[in-house]
Protein backbone atom coordinates (compact mmCIF):
# COMPACT_ATOMS: atom_id res chain seq x y z
CA UNK A 1 0.00 0.00 0.00
CA UNK A 2 1.19 3.04 -0.81
CA UNK A 3 1.82 5.51 1.75
CA UNK A 4 -0.86 8.24 2.26
CA UNK A 5 -0.14 12.17 2.23
CA UNK A 6 0.49 13.31 5.89
CA UNK A 7 -2.34 15.06 7.28
CA UNK A 8 0.50 18.25 7.46
CA UNK A 9 0.92 18.19 3.88
CA UNK A 10 -2.70 18.18 2.97
CA UNK A 11 -3.30 21.30 5.43
CA UNK A 12 -0.66 23.01 4.08
CA UNK A 13 -1.73 22.24 0.51
CA UNK A 14 -5.58 23.31 1.77
CA UNK A 15 -4.26 26.87 3.42
CA UNK A 16 -2.17 27.72 0.22
CA UNK A 17 -4.94 26.64 -2.40
CA UNK A 18 -7.32 28.77 0.11
CA UNK A 19 -4.63 31.75 -0.19
CA UNK A 20 -4.32 31.83 -4.18
CA UNK A 21 -8.59 31.95 -4.07
CA UNK A 22 -8.89 34.20 -2.33
CA UNK A 23 -6.20 36.47 -4.21
CA UNK A 24 -8.10 35.72 -7.41
CA UNK A 25 -11.26 36.93 -5.93
CA UNK A 26 -9.79 39.95 -4.20
CA UNK A 27 -7.78 40.51 -7.78
CA UNK A 28 -10.53 40.89 -9.93
CA UNK A 29 -12.94 42.78 -7.77
CA UNK A 30 -10.38 45.14 -7.89
CA UNK A 31 -9.89 45.11 -11.35
CA UNK A 32 -13.74 45.98 -11.60
CA UNK A 33 -13.41 48.75 -9.07
CA UNK A 34 -10.72 50.11 -11.01
CA UNK A 35 -12.99 50.41 -14.36
CA UNK A 36 -15.76 51.97 -12.28
CA UNK A 37 -13.25 54.85 -11.55
CA UNK A 38 -11.52 55.07 -14.60
CA UNK A 39 -15.29 55.75 -15.64
CA UNK A 40 -16.38 58.27 -13.37
CA UNK A 41 -12.90 59.91 -13.69
CA UNK A 42 -13.94 60.18 -17.31
CA UNK A 43 -17.15 61.87 -17.06
CA UNK A 44 -15.85 64.15 -14.29
CA UNK A 45 -13.11 65.10 -16.50
CA UNK A 46 -15.73 65.81 -19.49
CA UNK A 47 -17.80 67.70 -16.88
CA UNK A 48 -14.52 70.01 -15.76
CA UNK A 49 -13.56 70.83 -19.97
CA UNK A 50 -17.16 71.86 -20.33
CA UNK A 51 -17.06 74.15 -17.57
CA UNK A 52 -13.31 75.21 -18.15
CA UNK A 53 -15.05 76.33 -21.49
CA UNK A 54 -17.68 78.30 -20.21
CA UNK A 55 -15.46 80.02 -17.65
CA UNK A 56 -13.04 80.95 -20.35
CA UNK A 57 -16.08 82.33 -22.35
CA UNK A 58 -17.24 84.41 -19.01
CA UNK A 59 -13.53 85.56 -18.90
CA UNK A 60 -13.57 86.92 -22.52
CA UNK A 61 -16.66 88.83 -22.12
CA UNK A 62 -15.19 90.56 -18.89
CA UNK A 63 -12.33 91.29 -20.83
CA UNK A 64 -14.45 92.47 -23.66
CA UNK A 65 -16.85 94.64 -21.53
CA UNK A 66 -13.67 95.86 -19.72
CA UNK A 67 -13.27 97.67 -22.92
CA UNK A 68 -14.94 100.92 -24.50
CA UNK A 69 -16.51 99.08 -27.44
CA UNK A 70 -18.05 97.10 -24.24
CA UNK A 71 -19.08 99.44 -21.73
CA UNK A 72 -21.40 101.33 -25.17
CA UNK A 73 -22.34 98.12 -25.96
CA UNK A 74 -23.75 97.03 -22.28
CA UNK A 75 -25.25 100.83 -22.17
CA UNK A 76 -27.27 100.24 -25.38
CA UNK A 77 -28.33 96.81 -24.75
CA UNK A 78 -29.50 97.28 -20.84
CA UNK A 79 -30.28 100.87 -20.59
CA UNK A 80 -30.94 101.72 -23.97
CA UNK A 81 -28.11 104.35 -23.65
CA UNK A 82 -26.89 105.95 -26.60
CA UNK A 83 -24.81 109.26 -27.79
CA UNK A 84 -26.03 112.26 -28.99
CA UNK A 85 -27.45 112.27 -32.52
CA UNK A 86 -27.59 108.53 -33.09
CA UNK A 87 -30.87 106.65 -33.50
CA UNK A 88 -31.74 102.84 -32.47
CA UNK A 89 -33.34 101.08 -35.04
CA UNK A 90 -34.84 97.80 -33.70
CA UNK A 91 -36.13 95.42 -35.91
CA UNK A 92 -39.18 92.68 -34.51
CA UNK A 93 -39.67 89.93 -36.76
CA UNK A 94 -43.06 88.71 -36.47
CA UNK A 95 -43.96 85.29 -37.81
CA UNK A 96 -46.31 84.72 -40.36
CA UNK A 97 -48.60 82.80 -38.46
CA UNK A 98 -49.11 86.29 -36.81
CA UNK A 99 -49.60 88.31 -40.08
CA UNK A 100 -52.32 85.28 -41.35
CA UNK A 101 -54.58 85.82 -37.81
CA UNK A 102 -55.16 89.40 -38.52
Amino acid sequence: MPDAPRIRWIIVYAVALFLVAVSVVTFFKEVGRIERLSMALGSRMEELVVIMRKNQDLQEKISYYKTPDGIRRLAIDQFNLVKSGEKIYRIVIISDDALHEN
